[in-house]
């Protein structure tokens, strides 16, 4: 990705199917021209969270993160907490969206910081009007800081 290109969604998922589904509704609905996948907590972070002095360190900030819960490596409570923590990723809205409907989960991630916790619908239609949902709010109407 050029400097000049806009890292808009980074897509934290490491079910295959789940993350095929997710970026489909976003370009069926013209949600996100770039959209950068991980599909472990580690590699997300090493992408986010580069030492200060190595060539990374100039990565595009994402305008949204999703994140889903269920990871190797590091799990999404965990890269939750390290983006929420650091001054350079704070700010970055992270939306969770996992297949977890447990209120463990949820609770933990609201006191982690998330913006926003969405359970994956099980059913194909649903799953798809969820992520528009999710991807007009975020990437339209969500009015963020000019610097993220």
């Amino acid at each position: 990705m050029s400097k000049s290109e806009s890292l808009e969604i980074l897509l934290v998922e490491d079910n295959d199917f789940d993350a095929e589904l997710t970026l489909r509704a976003l370009h069926q609905n013209h949600l996100a021209n770039q959209v950068i996948r991980f599909d472990d907590g580690q590699e997300a972070l090493d992408f986010l969270l580069p030492p200060p002095q190595s060539a990374e360190a100039q990565n595009a900030k994402p305008k949204l993160i999703l994140l889903d819960l269920k990871l190797p490596g590091f799990s999404g409570l965990e890269v939750l907490k390290a983006l929420k923590t650091d001054p350079r990723t704070r700010q970055i809205p992270v939306v969770v969206l996992t297949s977890s409907t447990e209120e463990e989960d949820i609770i933990n991630s609201y006191q982690l910081g998330v913006n926003s916790y969405i359970s994956k619908p099980v059913e194909f239609d649903s799953f798809m009007e969820s992520v528009k949902n999710m991807g007009l709010y975020w990437m339209l109407l969500n009015k963020a800081p000019e610097n993220l």
